[in-house]
């Protein structure tokens, strides 16, 4: 089994081991350690049936048939495939998780790209970066804005209502930088591409039943239900279709175990940290003046250092929640501001893994460097919207 575990799954089950040991010798009391786990059980709820939601989808042909039929519908034109599937990666982010982009959709647009004759990093690129960038609107977009929700007391409407205007900065940037660096005729091999042929799904019912499972929990989120219960119920749905018409693809795989001993783990460190001086330094970076400017640049720097999640939980904790611009411009810098070094959001590393499965070579000299220019001019201009517009 061990043989089985890559690095970052050891990492992982490392984290949890340090996080167990602090309530069992005293470094966290029990009641602290206890309490954290209790805030993170509908998030670990959320977790599993958001991943099996999303898995089960793919499975059904569901994000396949979409990225082909975009293809079609581009006829050929590289800009108008731009614009669709800048805009397909967004709306899979905002309403089904980064997660969802990077590792689901990927592989089924690094698989579009031979059918149409279409170089793949550009496509690769648009989703990883989108993955990150468009991870602002909705408490469920990013692990991070579930993180927050009960410190910053906001609902989902109200959330959303304060962040459309940083996410739709945030999108605009990230789209320039795609064209320039990745899209635009000098960076592609060709001026048009090849239409793919359309295939038929294997499966309507389950192709069906997929689609609306995404339906109902997109419809629940805007009816204000809890983002466990929604995610919970769609899952359901999906779930029962394919115990009736394909069990066999029903496995243990499916629950992200990693994911989960990841969270249980920091949210089991990142406090004990904080009780023995990590909160010091925090307060020190930060700075007393309540400058979200600030507060993004260190939620950045320390995301592209350490990890995102550890990075905000870090932050988070010397925050006031009467700041709540603060904590919003927080989540700027560790959503926006991972996009420099292959390891800043989970995402990502899930990106690079999948990338060097479809022999997908990543320049990283060129993804560093666009990557730091996106993360400086994305940040500025999404708390600039957050400042003054949102």
């Amino acid at each position: 089994m061990w043989r089985r575990l890559g690095t970052l799954d050891l990492i992982r089950i490392g984290l949890l081991v340090l996080g167990v040991f602090f309530p069992v010798t005293g470094l966290l009391p029990w009641e602290d350690a206890l309490a954290s786990l209790d805030d993170i059980g509908p998030l670990l709820i959320f977790l599993v049936a958001i991943i099996v939601l999303a898995e089960l989808t793919k499975e059904a042909q569901v994000f396949d048939a979409i990225a082909a039929r975009m293809a079609v519908f581009g006829r050929g034109n590289y800009a108008a495939l731009f614009f669709l599937c800048t805009a397909f990666a967004s709306f899979i982010t905002i309403f089904l998780n980064l997660d969802t982009t990077a590792v689901l959709l990927t592989p089924v647009m690094l698989a579009l790209a031979p059918k149409a004759r279409i170089a793949a990093l550009p496509l690769a690129m648009t989703t990883i970066w989108l993955a990150n960038t468009a991870s602002l609107l909705l408490p469920v977009s990013n692990l991070t804005n579930l993180l927050g929700m009960e410190k910053i007391g906001l609902d989902a409407q109200e959330f959303a209502a304060r962040m459309w205007a940083p996410q739709l900065a945030s999108i605009a940037v990230t789209m320039a930088f795609l064209w320039v660096f990745y899209w635009r005729r000098g960076q592609r091999r060709d001026l048009r591409y090849t239409p793919p042929l359309l295939e038929p799904v294997a499966d309507r019912v389950l192709f069906g039943a997929a689609s609306a499972g995404c339906l109902l929990f997109i419809a629940l989120l805007m009816l204000k239900a809890h983002v466990a219960v929604a995610a919970t119920a769609a899952a359901a749905i999906v779930v029962g279709a394919f115990l009736l018409r394909a069990r066999h693809r029903l496995t243990w795989s499916l629950i992200p175990w990693q994911l989960i001993i990841f969270v249980t783990g920091l949210f089991l460190v990142v406090p004990t940290l904080s009780r023995h001086g990590l909160s010091d330094l925090m307060t020190w970076m930060v700075g007393t003046e309540g400058d979200p400017y600030r507060t993004a640049a260190i939620g950045a720097g320390l995301s592209n250092t350490i990890n995102n999640l550890p990075a905000y939980k870090a932050v988070e904790t010397v925050i006031p929640p009467t700041d709540r611009n603060q904590l919003l411009a927080l989540l700027a810098g560790t959503n926006v501001g991972p996009v420099i070094t292959p390891w800043a959001s989970l995402a990502t590393l899930l990106w690079f893994e999948s990338c060097r499965r479809h022999e997908v070579k990543v320049p990283m000299r060129r993804f560093l460097l666009t990557g730091t220019g996106l993360a400086v001019v994305g940040l500025l201009a999404t708390v600039w919207a957050l400042v003054h517009v949102g």
